[in-house]
């Protein structure tokens, strides 16, 4: 099976450097330890209200992700006949007359190199850094945080002097890049110096709401029923490649009323006894747990239970990254859920910072930990529900949903393939 997987992923490589060197569309790539998926739905929903743009299918950042992306494909999982159907497809893509414009990349970084292998299928004219944090994801191949920080850097070192470097002004290791590019760097963020900025930022049930600036000029922002601050950042990115593209703020406010995150990237689902998940399901850092546990804190004047499952692929950095993660739930939550031996770090944190152990419980799957959840909810109680990929939050999501015949629309990993598999 690895020696099919790695000829067809040969193929599809081919096949995507054959289009992009027939079509030459314009390409944003975007990488950084979080918020890649919201960024490329926030930039397709700005620039698609004025230009031909594709974007690439959920997210699709590795080499063969990257490929089936720039070729318009989805992956057909362990199904080779379906993967030799995508290989005649991508040949249509090659010599179709209509292709996308503008194309907007995820590229991932796991281990080191990975991105030197990506920047060699696709080079982009815009590269975007969204985070990296004091303790990234993926960083259990590295040394530690600032090797991430290189490796996701050659986003922007390859840039031309006609390109554009956008980075996250508020994140440190991010915003030194600046010194690494030849491209026009451009800040978005919260802070006084950022190019694009936000102010009076606001959480409530209805959504997220805030006041973007660029050069004088301000205009509200309204993401309605979109929550916290990591997607007020994923429209300050967006916001700053529309400019780049010569749209004016209005034209930007107004086309980010379409935007909406991602299953499982912290979505208002409604819960059974009428009250409401917060669904973070899909994945889980240092850095987007503690935005997602921020913006539960927010919200006013409800019973808040906190669901974690463990955050994987730390190595060295996972005790204190759990811990972390306890303490700031012992400081608002009502009652805390774990999943998996790793987050037991979490909770023993949260215990020793002052939480009552009987409003904490620790589970082994996240089928357990759905069921005890189903018998504490009460009506309207707010819940967040978070972990990596492989924990397989979305299970407690769907156990608790008030209308389970929508959990292919609304949840993270509803398609065959997931639904398979242990």
């Amino acid at each position: 099976m690895n020696f099919i997987k790695i000829l067809f992923t040969r193929i599809f490589i081919a096949e995507a450097k054959m289009a992009l060197g027939r079509h030459k569309p314009k390409i944003i790539g975007i990488t950084g330890s979080a918020g890649k998926s919201s960024t490329k739905e926030a930039i397709f929903s700005v620039l698609s209200s004025k230009y031909s743009v594709r974007k690439s299918e959920k997210s699709y950042n590795s080499e063969l992700g990257l490929s089936l992306a720039v070729l318009g494909l989805k992956t057909a999982w362990r199904n080779p006949f379906g993967w030799a159907k995508n290989v005649i497809l991508g040949l249509r893509t090659v010599f179709s007359r209509d292709f996308a414009k503008i194309l907007i990349l995820e590229m991932g970084v796991d281990r080191p190199k990975d991105l030197d292998r990506l920047l060699k299928i696709a080079r982009p004219e815009i590269g975007i850094i969204t985070a990296i944090g004091e303790i990234p994801v993926h960083v259990e191949f590295f040394s530690g945080s600032d090797e991430v920080a290189r490796e996701k850097s050659k986003l922007i070192k390859i840039l031309s002097a006609s390109g554009f470097a956008v980075l996250n002004y508020d994140d440190v290791a991010v915003w030194d890049m600046k010194k690494d590019t030849r491209a026009r760097v451009l800040g978005f963020g919260f802070g006084e110096g950022a190019d694009v900025r936000a102010a009076h930022e606001k959480i409530s049930l209805d959504g997220t709401t805030f006041k973007m600036q660029h050069q004088g000029s301000t205009v509200p922002i309204k993401l309605e029923y979109v929550f916290g601050k990591q997607h007020i950042y994923a429209a300050l990115a967006a916001a700053t490649v529309g400019i780049i593209h010569g749209m004016n703020l209005i034209e930007i406010a107004q086309s980010l009323n379409t935007y909406k995150p991602p299953p499982g990237r912290l979505n208002l689902v409604n819960g059974i006894k009428n009250s409401f998940i917060l669904d973070d399901s899909y994945n889980a850092s240092p850095l987007a747990t503690h935005a997602a546990l921020d913006a539960l804190k927010e919200l006013e004047g409800r019973r808040k239970i906190v669901v974690f499952g463990d955050m994987l692929e730390l190595g060295k950095f996972t005790v204190v990254a759990h811990k972390a993660v306890g303490e700031r739930v012992a400081k608002f939550a009502d009652y805390f859920i774990t999943v998996g031996p790793r987050s037991r770090f979490a909770a023993e944190e949260a215990i020793a910072r002052g939480m009552d152990k009987d409003k904490i419980a620790s589970f082994s799957t996240s089928r357990e930990a759905g069921i005890r959840l189903k018998d504490l909810i009460q009506e309207g109680d707010l819940i967040l529900i978070k972990g990596s990929q492989s924990m397989r939050m979305e299970r407690v999501a769907e156990e608790n949903m008030a209308n389970p015949e929508e959990a292919e629309r609304l949840l993270a990993r509803q398609d065959k393939y997931w639904k398979n598999k242990e």
